[in-house]
């Protein structure tokens, strides 16, 4: 990896994604400490063998003493719903956050930071989306916090000694993942084996990266981008209809149930239809997923289904 990690601190670790890396990096023989207030995770999500402290990053001070001897800082830990009912107290915690962390590194001498954005900085983009496209005009609390927080970090890594790595994900899918359409459709069709309901039209589309290969992307960017801010979009070339995964999921279950529709051209209140980043500059760099978008949604929802039986 590109300058020390043997310590580090994971925010929000005890998450899907956060536990995947952590696990990858206790293997790669990192000190972890992990850093969750389990609102989107559990303890029992953490990898043994890392360091677990329960605390909420919204409180100031929540990192005291936390950072000393820590080599780099993945943060991770955010409020992740996108239809939310309080948009402005979730674009303030998330920010709130970032902006905690930045302040703990700086008072601790930490000049190293990932950071997970999300596609939904681009908001309703062409495709593929590469990383410089403009304006990006977000639709969500979710992405303006997050596009937010990426303003707050590159403000930091240009005006002070700081590196960031800066990762815009897809939708992120693999063992774990709560809240999103491969479980939904697992415990839909686990209740009812005969109907599935599905919202919007089953026509949205877009990019499924399966967490395996999300982490070895984050590591890879780390590795081998140095720039102050270094923007990468993770993610895959190929993209995966709704009604796709529905059909992909039911195969897996063994079943051949009835769709039925909510309607509209988007699944809530801030759903991107349409995604497909570009990942064009991630190659450049040398790196490609191993899945494809379909392969990415067959592998998880065989894992989600043995998961949630």
């Amino acid at each position: 990896m590109n300058g020390s990690d043997r310590r580090a601190l994971v925010t929000g670790g005890a998450g899907f994604v956060g536990s995947h890396l952590v696990e990858r990096l206790l293997d790669d023989g990192v000190d972890v400490t992990v850093v969750d207030d389990c609102s989107n995770g559990s303890r029992e999500r953490v990898p043994g063998g890392a360091r677990f402290v329960e605390a909420d990053l919204t409180d100031p001070g929540a990192l005291d003493g936390l950072l000393d001897g820590v080599d780099r800082v993945w943060h991770l830990a955010a409020s992740k719903v996108v239809d939310t009912d309080r948009p402005h107290g979730q674009f303030e915690d998330n920010t709130r956050m970032t902006r905690e962390v930045l302040e703990a590194m700086a008072e601790a001498g930490v000049t190293e930071v990932a950071y997970t954005s999300s596609s939904t900085v681009y908001g309703e983009a062409p495709r593929p989306t590469p990383e410089d496209y403009a304006p990006l005009e977000p639709i969500s609390a979710y992405g303006a916090s997050k596009l937010a927080d990426e303003g707050l970090l590159s403000a930091r890594a240009h005006s002070h000694d700081l590196t960031v790595w800066n990762v815009r994900f897809a939708n992120v899918v693999g063992p774990g993942l709560r809240g999103a359409v491969i479980p939904d459709f697992v415990e839909k069709l686990r209740d009812d084996p005969e109907t599935l309901t599905i919202l919007g039209d089953g026509r949205q589309e877009k990019s499924y990266l399966h967490v395996t290969d999300c982490v070895d992307a984050m590591c890879h960017v780390v590795a081998h981008a140095d720039d102050a801010m270094n923007t990468y979009n993770l993610g895959t070339r190929t993209t995966t209809s709704v009604d796709r995964i529905a059909a992909i999921v039911a195969d897996e279950m063994g079943l051949d149930p009835d769709y039925e529709y909510t309607g509209g051209d988007r699944g809530w209140t801030g759903d991107v239809p349409k995604m497909r980043l570009s990942i064009e500059k991630l190659a450049a760099l040398g790196w490609e997923p191993a899945l494809s978008s379909d392969e990415a949604v067959r592998r998880a929802a065989r894992e989600l289904v043995a998961e949630l039986r």
